[in-house]
């Protein structure tokens, strides 16, 4: 993952893995720069309302600024509302609709 410019981050608390974070970082000809995305986060329930999952987001987006990201976007499944609420008190905003096929 490190090859392909990605981050993962780990949160432990007491020697124990608590919680896990990765990035990616998108090209597109439609934005002025590269867009950096959370592909990936979760906080072990038992653990969740310590501020383990905003110190992930803050070091991802951190991460993804020193590689020259101008924007972070997350997605995250429709039916994940504490997710959502999580993230827009981060001050992420709903933006778009993203709609996704198996192949």
């Amino acid at each position: 993952m490190e090859a392909e410019g990605r981050v993962v981050l780990v949160a432990e608390l007491g020697g124990a893995v608590v919680g896990c974070l990765t990035t990616s970082v998108m090209r597109v000809l439609h934005r002025p720069a590269p867009v950096g995305r959370i592909s990936m986060m979760v906080v072990d329930e038992t653990v969740r309302s310590r501020g383990i999952g905003a110190a992930l987001v803050r070091a991802a987006e951190e991460a993804l600024a020193q590689q020259g990201c101008y924007m972070v976007e997350v997605t995250s499944n429709v039916r994940r509302a504490d997710a959502h609420r999580f993230y827009e008190r981060l001050g992420y905003q709903r933006t778009s609709v993203r709609l996704a096929r198996e192949l």
